[in-house]
């Protein structure tokens, strides 16, 4: 058995794992990568998936949930397009990788973007706080777990204009008041289901208000609304396999349960870190993200040697991204305490032959 750490396409439940496999090859006498979109059983599908992210969150009235493509790289030209207004004009709080994509994009589609808020100064190891939210702005944007460099917001921005969210990487993992937000969106390869949809639950208030003169059809949200995201060939496995993870989420304590054992993982490996005098956490205190653990040797000449120890234990996907460095340990909701016990045992063990 493998210890799946990696940060990109997510682990997901064995037991979604096989029925996906089963569909693969019988779904209702075809397999699930053949069927129609249109038939009766795949809108089904559809339906149940949607209704099941609705029951898992549970989203007020007036919201709609899509299951669209192309990423929250496109969520980016997406949300801004959605919600620009008369003053074209958005604020952005800056935390790394992710929210400067969205910030190049907004600027792209010819938004002024007003970023109010960065941990730029301290390559992006907090999330800042100190800041005055702009009122004069369509829309303000953050992104709410950051994969890269380990920091996570623990709260909801407080403001007073339509807040959009990119939640990509911890969706799902949580409680999240989806009544603050008008437009929250996801990939799904996190905590919802493998590559190649994208998930979108958005305000009804807000569609059709745009003023960019720039709305291709596929980016009007508007228009997936209406086609009940059939507006073209959707995602069909991705989003069956969504479905069946949705599924298994509610049978299992919903987003409630899952906060609890990703505290509980997050918990040890932190509580090791901080013991552990071969190890430094890359991001100190109350930012740190329960669904992406950064940290560092504290001796690099030692790199060798413990890469061997957790590759020999069956770790996988452990490596740092380069722009920090060190080990990064991605703890989406499917991976279990089990596994996390693998990594902190052997980093004890690190220690105690380095002591």
């Amino acid at each position: 058995m493998k210890h799946n750490f990696g940060a990109g396409p997510c682990i997901l439940p064995q037991t979604v794992f096989k029925q996906a496999a089963d569909a693969v090859l019988d779904f209702n006498g075809l397999s699930i990568l053949e069927i129609s979109h249109r038939s009766a059983d795949f809108v089904a599908v559809m339906e149940e998936a949607q209704a099941l992210v609705k029951k898992a969150l549970n989203v007020p009235e007036g919201y709609s949930v899509l299951f669209l493509q192309g990423g929250a790289s496109l969520g980016f030209t997406i949300s801004a397009l959605n919600m620009m207004r008369e003053n074209k004009t958005a604020g952005y709080i800056n935390t790394g990788t992710w929210a400067k994509g969205a910030i190049g994009e907004a600027k792209a589609v010819g938004i002024d973007v007003n970023i109010f808020a960065s941990s730029e100064d301290q390559n992006f190891n907090y999330i800042p706080k100190d800041y005055k939210a702009p009122t004069d702005v369509d829309y303000i944007h953050y992104t709410s777990n950051n994969t890269i460099f380990g920091t996570q917001f623990q709260t909801t921005p407080e403001v007073n204009v339509p807040l959009v969210c990119d939640m990509s990487s911890d969706i799902f993992s949580k409680p999240v008041d989806v009544s603050k937000y008008d437009i929250i969106y996801a990939g799904a390869q996190k905590n919802l289901g493998p590559a190649g949809a994208t998930l979108f639950i958005v305000k009804d208030d807000i569609l059709g208000k745009s003023t960019s003169p720039f709305m291709p059809k596929y980016l009007n949200l508007s228009n997936h609304v209406a086609k009940g995201s059939m507006m073209n060939t959707p995602p069909v496995f991705s989003v069956y396999a969504s479905m069946l993870n949705l599924r298994d989420l509610i049978e299992n304590g919903g987003v409630q349960g899952a906060e609890e054992r990703n505290t509980a993982k997050a918990n040890a490996l932190y509580n090791e870190i901080d013991a552990n005098p071969m190890f430094k956490a890359a991001v100190q205190g109350e930012d740190r993200s329960k669904m992406n653990v950064t940290f560092l040797l504290t001796d690099e000449s030692a790199k060798d040697e413990f890469d061997k120890m957790w590759n020999d234990a069956a770790i996988v996907g452990l490596k740092g991204h380069r722009s920090v460095g060190g080990y990064r340990a991605s703890m989406y909701n499917a991976l279990t305490l089990d596994s996390v016990k693998v990594l902190t045992e052997v980093m004890g063990e690190f220690a105690r032959i380095k002591g």
